[in-house]
């Protein structure tokens, strides 16, 4: 009863987060709780707070799949963000704003109990717990980062609105948008001192490990297009773990082939459940279906083909590769060793090495194919290598949340660049390269209570 209280005290808390007509309320020392280390790790084990329901609007964005023309039936809200109007906007900020901030509320939380117990409990019991909230917060503004900033650009990224950075658990902080290079030198200063107190790996992929923190890095360094860094980082997360799995073991007959917290997950965290009436079908097969020219691009032997898509029966095809064993319900959007291979292959490839590029791309797809049908891939250079990888990108992290991401990077090099198309009802609609829409709208809810600046149209 205890916890519970606990938990209903601090959600109620965080929708006061960034609303200035509740700058009158008041901490009240009666909803604390949290007072030992057992407390603080009961609070980071919270799986329903801190691990699910992350943004899903970078995947309803992303042009990983369509809807059919039944779409319509769904509310106008998720029509808009799904057709990139300009208009396009949320009128409540849960879950796509507010949850994210409930986690990074609760990291806060501890953070500041633990910084009480020193002195009175073990360093070793606390530096772990230290470790775990400091990447919370990190992974948490890295989500909101992806939807409410502008892609990082680090020649306007100390000019470009960041996000709010709440650094504590006080709900009567107002909060301010800083920069784009002020949001990512915090989640990249969190990060790296959450290295030195996690351990290497953790009994469960729920709770965050050094391993975690590494691959996080290379995912966030990756954003900033600085290469060399997201490189090291990614090599440290595969020294650490660099299990794949043998496609060839799975049931290529489900609909939920893979297990929760599968041997190649880092992280597990999950976007918001689709149920929510914020959220779109996306993973419903009566209305989403896998984009046509990701069906087409595996190969026949490519298992990916048969374990990540499964067939309508009308010549459609919908989407079964979650690392979730709920096919249509929340999606994975966590740190997997696919993710880092590929990522450390792309730097590879950017700093002129086709050689390793090539290699670490052959051993994950080695690990996807039928047995003994794969043969080795070679690149003409290092251009090839990376074009090449990215295409390899596309197909192994759908309906991971990272299109998105990889969208508002890739397409600032002519090269990469697309423009998305949809059609609804007969009607299309695009989203050229480098669009004002690639940044969301902040959901009114959250401009009407706080002077946060709405970003431009």
């Amino acid at each position: 009863m205890k916890t519970l209280k606990m938990m209903s005290a601090l959600f109620f808390c965080l929708s006061l987060v960034s609303c200035q007509k509740y700058l009158d309320v008041k901490k009240n020392n009666s909803l604390v709780y949290i007072s030992s280390a057992t407390d603080c790790q009961r609070l980071l084990d919270n799986y329903s707070i801190m691990n699910t329901e992350y943004p899903s609007d970078a995947e309803n964005s992303s042009d990983d799949y369509y809807l059919t023309d039944g779409y319509d039936q769904q509310v106008q809200e998720d029509q808009s963000i799904y057709t990139w109007q300009s208009s396009a906007i949320r009128a409540g900020a849960v879950p796509q704003w507010q949850n994210p901030y409930l986690v990074a509320y609760h990291a806060n939380l501890v953070m500041e109990t633990v910084e009480k117990l020193k002195g009175s409990t073990d360093p070793s019991i606390l530096n772990p717990l230290r470790g775990a909230a400091l990447f919370f917060r990190a992974y948490a503004f890295w989500q909101v980062a992806q939807l409410y900033a502008k892609p990082y650009n680090a020649a306007t990224a100390g000019q470009d609105p960041g996000i709010p950075l709440r650094l504590t658990s006080d709900i009567n902080d107002v909060s301010s948008r800083g920069t784009v290079q002020q949001t990512y030198d915090q989640m990249v200063k969190d990060l790296q001192e959450a290295a030195g107190l996690l351990p290497a790996t953790a009994t469960i992929s729920s709770r965050p490990s050094k391993g975690a923190v590494y691959a996080m890095l290379a995912r966030v360094y990756l954003t900033m297009e600085n290469y060399p860094a997201a490189l090291s980082n990614a090599t440290a997360a595969l020294q650490i773990n660099n299990k794949l799995i043998d496609f060839n073991t799975l049931d290529v007959n489900t609909e939920s082939p893979f297990a929760r917290f599968n041997a190649e997950v880092y992280f597990h965290s999950l976007t918001n459940d689709i149920t929510n009436p914020n959220s779109t079908m996306l993973i419903d097969p009566t209305y989403a279906k896998v984009s046509t020219d990701i069906v087409t691009s595996y190969k026949t032997d490519d298992l990916r083909k048969v374990i990540f898509l499964k067939n309508n029966g009308d010549g459609t095809f919908h989407f079964t590769g979650n690392y979730e064993p709920f096919a249509y319900m929340t999606l994975f959007n966590g740190l997997a060793v696919d993710e880092v291979y590929l990522t450390r292959a792309e730097c590879y490839a950017r700093a002129g090495d086709a050689a390793s590029a090539m290699s670490d791309l052959n051993t994950l797809l080695k690990s996807r194919w039928k047995t003994g049908k794969y043969v080795d891939m070679s690149a003409a250079n290092a251009d090839d290598a990376l074009a090449k990888v990215l295409v390899e990108r596309r197909k192994e992290l759908i309906m991971r949340s990272t299109r998105w991401t990889d969208l508002r990077r890739l397409n600032k090099d002519p090269r990469f660049a697309v423009t998305l198309t949809r059609v609804v009802n007969g009607t299309t609609y695009t989203l050229p390269p480098n669009d004002l829409r690639y940044t969301l709208l902040i959901p009114n809810q959250v401009i009407m209570n706080s002077n946060l600046a709405q970003n431009p149209r």
